[in-house]
Parts: structure tokens; C-alpha cells; sequence
């Protein structure tokens, strides 16, 4: 018994009591005699016994768990939406079981997996980029779990049991395409993840509509399908500067891709804002340590996940009672463009 887990069958064969009355006893029941009880608590002591609350929760037919499910936790976006996450759902009697996909569609698959096996009450997810056959949440749905996406949903896998909490992508990258355009800049490229996402496909359609309205034409060679990151900003940078007609402000969709641009631009001596204005996505935390600060779109992480959360129990609230109608609803949230010195010409 000491070197693994005590349980409540070690107890009951080492004092020769059953696991009902052993559970009484340590439940405190009035059944049980101050005698035994004493001598199971002694032995659950000595044995270092703890209960497991999980199997105690289902039993009663609630894990009072949460799946949680993210493509990464690096940066500030998604740890800050899952601070807001762990947060919203202690405080309403939940835990949280987290995991990254780490952008990988068969890790995705591996977790919700796991959740299930968990039995878990209701899962929290954002789309992995590599995700293009979405069956795994077919399964989820099938099994009548509660599911709400967050920040990067499936578009038009919709059910009783399936929300989604997102930005306006689209309002956000045309607020910042609008603002460059503003700025007088007239060869806006855009920095642009895999269009397969909704979150990339929204925000190049905010940018192509912004192009439009202020008179500018959309040339192909100024959209750069990249990485998300660092060194896809890099190559993306890069790849605009060997342009006949290199840009003069860039638009990426988020803010790991710009940095990256920011420190080629350095590299071939350009100044920002005055040769090319920069404008990035999700204003992450360092957007305001670099020289100059990076102009960025506010994407209301910890609102974000507290609405998910909000919307989930609400869903698990409507399951328990039987037949209520549900008043959970999808939420978009506005964003706001933030802008410092990496595009402020005027």
C-alpha cells in the first residue's frame, strides 16, 4: 500500500469493514459509531488516503470539470483568454483541465479524446491551423456535449449544444487598414494566415474592403500567405522589399508576423513609420516595449474567455433542466484599434 494511492478498499480489508462503511465514516455519517469512525480516520492518516473527488463527482452524475483547448500558450492572447477562462469558472464551482494542440489537428484530436474520457461537461476550444476536417468535433457534438470555440471557430458548424465567442475580425482589420490609408499610406501589403481559418479569411476581407473604400487597388503581389510568427513575418518582409514597388505599410494579422517585418525594415535601414507605417493584430504585451511601439487591434482576451464560460454554463445549466429552452447566444465582440508610433504619420 505505500507505494501507490490508498483507496477506500485498502481501508475497508485492513480494518475489516465494507467500503460503504468506511465512506459513512469518513463522510461523518450518523450511522457510524464515534468508535470507528476514529479508527478508520487514524488508518486514512496514517495511509495518507485521499479522496478522489472526480469519482465521487460523477457518481453523483456531475465532474464539475471543464475541457479547455488552445493552439498554443506562448505570447499573450491565449494565456491572458485563459486566465479569464480559469477565473469565470472557479468562481461558479468548476475546475479546468487545459491543453495546447500546439497547431497540430492529430493533438487536437488526441485531447478531446482525453476530455471525453474525462467526461467532462462542456469543452472550450480554439481551432488548431492545421484544422481542415472538423469531424473530431462531429463526435462531440454527436455526444451532446456542450461546445463553445473561442477566437478561432468552425464557420457553419452550428447545433443545440454549440456556441462560439469571436472578434470582429473583419471590423478590426478594416479599422486598421482604414487608419494606414488615413495615414496616407497607398501600398498597404497584408501579412495574412491560412485562409482555411475564419479569423484569416474575415480579416483579409477587411482589408481587400478598406482598400476599396479609400480609392486604393488590392495587387496581389502585397498579400503574403505566411506563418504566423516571428520568421514568417521575416520571409514575408523580405519577400515585399524585392517588390518593383516595395509597400509603404504593412498590415499583418497578428503581432508575432509585424515584429518580424519591424526587424527586416531595420535591417534595410527603412524608418517606421515615415518609409512604411506597421499596424499588427492582438496587441500583445511587447507592442508597447519595442521602438517604436507597435500600433496593434485589441482583441479583448479576458473577455473573451469569460464569455465562453458564460455561454458554456449556460448550456450545462439548460441540460440539467430538462426540456428549458436555452438562452445562451453566440457573442461578437467589437474590437479597437490601438494606435501608437509604428503608424502614426499624422
Amino acid at each position: 500500500m505505500a507505494t501507490r494511492r490508498a483507496s477506500i478498499t485498502d481501508l475497508a480489508a485492513a480494518l475489516n469493514l465494507s467500503p460503504s462503511t468506511i465512506s459513512r465514516a469518513l463522510s461523518n455519517h450518523k450511522d457510524v459509531s464515534e468508535a470507528t469512525k476514529q479508527r478508520v480516520r487514524a488508518l486514512a492518516a496514517e495511509l495518507h488516503y485521499q479522496p478522489n473527488q472526480l469519482a465521487a463527482a460523477l457518481r453523483r452524475g456531475r465532474s464539475k470539470t471543464l475541457g479547455v483547448l488552445v493552439p498554443h500558450i506562448r505570447g499573450h492572447f491565449f494565456p491572458e483568454v485563459v486566465h479569464g477562462i480559469t477565473v469565470a469558472a472557479s468562481k461558479a464551482g468548476y475546475q479546468v483541465l487545459i491543453c495546447q494542440s500546439n497547431e497540430d489537428v492529430a493533438q487536437e484530436r488526441q485531447h478531446l479524446d482525453l476530455f471525453m474520457n474525462a467526461q467532462v461537461e462542456g469543452i472550450l476550444v480554439s481551432v488548431a491551423e492545421t484544422t481542415q476536417d472538423f469531424s473530431h468535433f462531429e463526435q462531440v457534438r454527436g455526444q451532446q456535449v456542450p461546445l463553445v470555440f473561442f477566437d478561432r471557430a468552425v464557420e457553419g458548424f452550428e447545433g443545440e449544444q454549440v456556441r462560439a465567442v469571436v472578434l470582429d475580425d473583419y471590423q478590426g482589420a478594416y479599422q486598421a487598414t482604414a487608419h494606414l490609408a488615413a495615414q496616407g499610406c497607398r501600398r498597404i501589403a497584408h501579412l495574412c494566415g491560412p485562409l482555411h481559418l475564419g479569423i484569416h479569411k474575415n480579416r483579409h476581407q477587411g482589408y481587400l474592403d478598406a482598400l476599396a473604400a479609400h480609392g486604393l487597388a488590392a495587387e496581389d503581389d502585397l498579400t503574403v500567405l505566411c506563418e504566423m510568427n516571428q520568421r514568417g513575418g521575416t520571409l514575408a518582409a523580405r519577400q515585399l522589399l524585392k517588390l518593383p514597388a516595395p509597400p509603404d505599410a504593412i498590415f499583418s494579422s497578428n503581432d508575432l508576423a509585424v515584429m518580424g517585418a519591424l526587424q527586416v525594415l531595420r535591417k534595410h535601414r527603412r524608418r517606421v513609420p515615415q518609409d512604411v507605417a506597421l499596424v499588427g493584430f492582438s496587441n500583445e504585451a511587447f507592442t508597447e516595449l519595442v521602438e517604436p511601439q507597435l500600433s496593434s487591434v485589441d482583441q479583448c482576451c479576458g473577455q473573451m474567455g469569460q464569455t465562453a464560460v458564460r455561454l458554456l454554463l449556460q448550456m450545462i445549466q439548460r441540460d440539467a433542466k430538462r426540456g428549458a429552452a436555452s438562452t445562451a447566444k453566440s457573442v461578437v465582440l467589437k474590437p479597437k484599434l490601438i494606435v501608437r508610433e509604428s503608424s502614426e504619420r499624422r
